[in-house]
């Protein structure tokens, strides 16, 4: 009876291990265009999609049938988008609305974090104004979550 119920506790904590990962990325925009008329949102996605379908091969390394996959089969329809300030103000840059930002950034980690994630990695990228004939551009965050 000892031996079985060691054994059922063996496979237990072995199946836990065996179970597999799931990954999740949220992704923060941050508009950097003067004077606050930009856009800025955190946005994650609700709905998952299978990347083999949107995926083609090249035999000959020339010939590609991408054509193939239209771009409305690649959109998903559900996700959640969470309003943010933009980086700029009719005064310029405005760090009360950065600060604020990052209040809502960490609100959403700490939630995923309760939800059994762990943030793994971010990445971040920046296009920002090229010159007086530009006055346009985003800071965009990548938040890479496990479990």
């Amino acid at each position: 009876m000892k031996m079985k119920i060691i054994v059922a506790a063996m496979l237990s904590v072995l199946s836990t291990f065996a179970m597999a990962q799931e990954f999740k990325v949220v992704t923060v925009v941050e508009s950097i265009v003067p004077a606050g008329v930009g856009r800025s949102r955190m946005i994650e996605e609700k709905q998952g999609i299978d990347h083999k379908a949107l995926t083609t091969e090249r035999t000959d390394g020339s010939k590609s049938d991408q054509s193939d996959v239209k771009r409305s089969d690649i959109k998903i329809d559900a996700f959640s988008e969470t309003k943010l300030l933009n980086f700029y103000s009719i005064a310029g840059i405005n760090f009360q609305n950065i600060a604020s930002n990052d209040a809502v950034i960490t609100s959403k980690i700490n939630d995923m974090v309760k939800e059994g994630w762990n943030l793994v990695f971010v990445s971040s990228a920046v296009e920002s104004d090229a010159g007086k004939s530009d006055g346009v551009g985003i800071f965009i965050t990548r938040l890479y979550f496990k479990r």
